[in-house]
């Protein structure tokens, strides 16, 4: 077998479909939070296809620069593949032989890259000389998109494509079917606007995903979980009972239907499955930010119960603090094992805050704040929360103001834009109440009217802004650039 030039070999290698050539950024995910993540997959996930998790494990270790462990899992890849399938077998080897190709590449093993190169064309030949051979495979495009999902939520867009393309070549795959209704899912989480019922096309492709996956009780919780965004929570109760009754031991279902409960209002019955899937996963992020968000709403409960009989805050104080440093205890750990989880700083700043550990709440929104890889949805959030830990904690207006700006400054269209605006204009219209009204009051509703466009309206407050202070050439110039866009 005769070695091309590096050059040639890279050529080549550029050319297969594995994760080296997927575009998966490494400053798009934390190698140490993803390799613990896969390696809970492989404990618990009752799938025959494990040998996509090693895979993935394989090109994280060579992120992490270990190449005999990722050699060591690509190994077992390929066991999986041998122990599990019987039909289509070859094609799964695919992504496998790729991975193991560029992984010889970087350890300058260029005659073993060479061959798994070579092994891979042999696949692509054999599968062209059967009816309706292509280049094209499912079992590629499936495994890239749930590579994608794993990766992280930039990528949910991009795995939707792949499962589409999947499905388009094998349409009732319930793999590619169970890939497809997640992606969707995520993305309509992530997509904060609420939408009419009929515009979820999660709904239809969970129900089908679960006719195709019938044993398959995660599916079922997500399932539940959209049936109850949609008020049918008794329909999604019944499916959050049947995934139990299947798999009463599966951390990964009992996060979702803690989930399900917690929205529910069952704090209780939440926090107990969430204890018991901490127990298997002592280090899953999302299991402590639950339990967290748990004892953070038994606090807000208390709260509620004492606006309407103030004399119970005496009686509550004690169990308001148990929740509140329980739930700093969860915040925390979740930072310990992810320090990248952007709203749970700002969870537990908040919570610091209730024990009036002012300097810590700084600290904390001070920190998440310096992040460069915050997405604008992010920030608005951060902004807005650190402008009421200011207003509310500090009693500092002028910093609230700024900070509720920087959120607001923010276009992407969003409920937090929405409480930004309110709480700027809820500031402005108090100054301008006062007698005699604060100049800046004016201007403060004008810059809010700038921002969403209203030009005339921003005229009219810097017009008023300019009565009460004539020779304010901040005031001047905002007014002349503002006229120049009429």
């Amino acid at each position: 077998m005769s070695v091309p030039s590096k050059i040639a070999l890279k050529s080549s290698l550029l050319q297969l479909q594995c994760h080296f050539t997927w575009r998966l950024l490494e400053k798009d995910g934390n190698a140490d939070e993803l390799k613990e993540r896969l390696d809970y997959q492989l404990i618990y996930l009752v799938t025959s296809n494990k040998y996509m998790v090693y895979n993935l494990l394989a090109y994280i270790m060579h992120l992490k620069g270990d190449y005999t462990e990722a050699i060591d899992n690509l190994k077992k890849a390929e066991e999986n593949v041998e122990d599990n399938n019987t039909d289509g077998k070859r094609k799964k080897f695919l992504v496998t032989f790729g991975n193991y190709a560029w992984i010889y590449f970087h350890m300058n093993q260029y005659e073993k890259a060479q061959m798994y190169i070579e092994k891979i064309n042999h696949i692509y030949d054999e599968i062209k000389q059967l009816p309706n051979g292509t280049n094209k495979i499912a079992e590629v495009y499936g495994e890239q998109g749930w590579s994608l999902l794993n990766f992280g939520e930039q990528y949910y867009e991009k795995a939707k494509e792949c499962f589409e393309k999947a499905l388009e070549l094998n349409p009732e795959e319930p793999e590619w079917c169970s890939g497809h209704a997640i992606a969707v899912y995520r993305l309509e989480d992530l997509n904060i606007k609420k939408c009419e019922a009929s515009e979820y096309k999660s709904l239809e492709l969970l129900q089908h995903a679960v006719e195709v996956n019938p044993k398959d009780a995660v599916l079922k919780a997500l399932l539940a979980l959209k049936l109850q965004e949609l008020n049918r929570d008794k329909e999604g109760r019944t499916y959050i009972e049947e995934a139990l009754q299947q798999a009463p031991n599966l951390p990964y279902l009992l996060r979702y239907v803690a989930k399900f409960y917690r929205k529910a209002g069952l704090i209780d019955e939440a926090l107990s499955v969430l204890k018991e899937a901490v127990d298997l996963m002592p280090t899953s992020d999302f299991l402590h930010h639950q339990i967290g968000l748990c004892y953070r709403q038994k606090m807000i409960n208390l709260r509620k119960l004492e606006k309407e009989n103030p004399q119970l805050r005496y009686v509550h104080q004690a169990q308001v603090n148990e929740f509140v440093n329980k739930a700093i205890f969860h915040f925390e750990k979740v930072l310990e094992h992810k320090k990248t989880f952007v709203y749970a700083y700002t969870d537990l700043a908040n919570m610091y805050s209730e024990i009036k550990a002012y300097q810590k709440a700084d600290d904390t929104f001070k920190q998440v704040l310096q992040f460069t890889y915050l997405t604008d949805e992010e920030k608005q959030q951060v902004n807005l929360a650190y402008g009421r830990f200011q207003e509310y904690h500090r009693r500092s207006e002028s910093e609230a103001i700024k900070y509720y700006k920087e959120s607001f400054q923010i276009s992407y269209p969003s409920p937090t834009r929405d409480l930004s605006e309110k709480a700027l204009k809820r500031l402005a219209e108090r100054k301008i109440k006062i007698y005699p009204p604060q100049v800046s009051g004016f201007e403060l509703l004008g810059f809010v009217y700038k921002n969403n466009g209203n030009i005339k309206d921003a005229i009219a407050c810097y017009e008023k802004a300019l009565k009460f202070d004539p020779g304010n050439d901040e005031y001047l110039s905002e007014l002349c650039n503002l006229k120049l866009k009429i």
